[in-house]
């Protein structure tokens, strides 16, 4: 008995460590201006070596054109995809110049699922894009200009997304400061992990945080390592982009 006991003892530690772990992931979010720059000029490549330089896992993109007659045809995320080596994925907001206008996605990893939920929005509609891959998921979303439209899309977001056992990343331009009621409803399900004193609107001389980054509270250990806005790269949107690396501890 005595000698069965040991053998127990020494392999729970093991059967421990086996379950446990933890790793380092980089999110980004750009809201890219359908590649349009401060100088007027329509540029994928330069888009495309700012989420070259940071290299993240996954980026999250808003204000994308596919198809439209200002973008002369050309879908956005798939030039986009094409010069940084990632996976695309895409949600339509609205027709436009004949194509669609709309959110997406880049990742290194393939994914295994892509599901659109519709915000609430009187102006022009919205969506919440959610990319599932085999440890993660990550979704992003362009939250209304009105604050009323804001509040009911926060509630919207929290009901999708707060069921997921997975360890899970919001990230998005949301318009809003962190002392809106929308970030309040948003704060009972998610944590923001960029520096939200870092201003990211508009692109030269920022005024304000509206993009940020989150993790869901659902009891996976998220531990910022790095966060950042490249307030350098002022003229290839109206927006800087962010990105945060942090440690996922399961």
């Amino acid at each position: 008995m005595k000698k069965i006991a040991y053998i127990i003892l020494a392999i729970i530690p093991m059967l421990l460590t086996s379950c446990s772990g933890s790793e380092e992931l980089c999110i980004m979010s750009y809201n890219i201006h359908h590649c349009r720059g401060m100088d007027n000029n329509i540029d994928y490549k330069r888009i495309a070596e700012v989420i070259n330089r940071v290299s993240p896992h996954f980026v999250a993109l808003q204000e994308l054109d596919s198809a439209t007659s200002r973008n002369n045809g050309k879908v956005c995320i798939e030039e986009l995809g094409k010069e940084t080596g990632m996976y695309a994925s895409y949600a339509s907001a609205i027709k436009f110049g004949g194509g669609s206008y709309g959110i997406g996605m880049l990742s290194k990893e393939k994914p295994l699922t892509t599901s659109v939920v519709p915000l609430e929005s009187s102006g022009e509609a919205r969506r919440l894009l959610v990319v599932e891959f085999e440890k993660y998921v990550v979704a992003c979303t362009h939250f209304p200009l009105k604050g009323d439209d804001r509040e009911a899309s926060a509630r919207i977001v929290c009901d999708a997304l707060r069921g997921y056992k997975k360890p899970l990343f919001l990230a998005g331009d949301m318009n809003c400061t962190t002392d809106t009621q929308e970030q309040k409803i948003l704060g009972e399900y998610f944590t923001i992990l960029n520096n939200s004193d870092e201003c990211t609107y508009p692109s030269i001389n920022p005024e304000e945080c509206i993009d940020y980054i989150y993790c869901l509270k659902n009891g996976y250990g998220c531990t910022v390592k790095e966060s950042n806005v490249l307030s350098g790269d002022s003229i290839a949107s109206d927006h800087l982009p962010l990105y945060t690396t942090v440690e996922l501890s399961y």
